[in-house]
């Protein structure tokens, strides 16, 4: 059995949606010192707030590469809280699995989702409740630093 399934080496030979986004509405950075994955999400969201654009940077190895790219597939043309939905499950589910040892890089593609959309948040003055981004283990509630 591969280590990897071919929808993982396809996102990581060919990931979707990388780059910069040098005007986004929101920007997402997060990072696990563990492993030293570091992923920046940036969206661009129509005046109806629809995920117009998203681009990724992603340091990291191919699940992280992948788990990226599959993440930007998957909220590209959603409505902005459509996004909030998304989960590491469904990015590992799409990606026809990952080994147990990198679901970690499904965890920040959903982490650098959500902060994206939090950033986009704060810049626009949208009132939200802290506890849709986080998870109990992450940094952006500002209850688990």
């Amino acid at each position: 059995m591969a280590l990897y399934s071919e929808k993982v080496m396809d996102h990581f030979t060919n990931p979707r949606n990388v780059g910069k986004i040098d005007d986004a509405d929101g920007v997402g950075e997060v990072g696990n010192a563990k492993c030293g994955d570091i992923m920046k999400m940036y969206i661009k969201v129509s005046d109806e707030g629809i995920i117009e654009d998203v681009k990724f940077n992603t340091f990291g190895c191919a699940s992280a590469i992948a788990s990226s790219s599959m993440a930007t597939e998957m909220i590209k043309g959603q409505p902005i809280d459509k996004a909030l939905e998304l989960t590491n499950k469904a990015v590992v589910e799409a990606l026809d699995g990952l080994p147990p040892v990198k679901v970690h890089c499904s965890v920040l593609a959903e982490e650098a989702v959500k902060a994206a959309v939090k950033d986009y948040y704060d810049k626009k003055g949208i009132a939200y409740d802290p506890a849709q981004f986080c998870g109990g283990d992450c940094a952006h509630c500002g209850e688990h630093e």
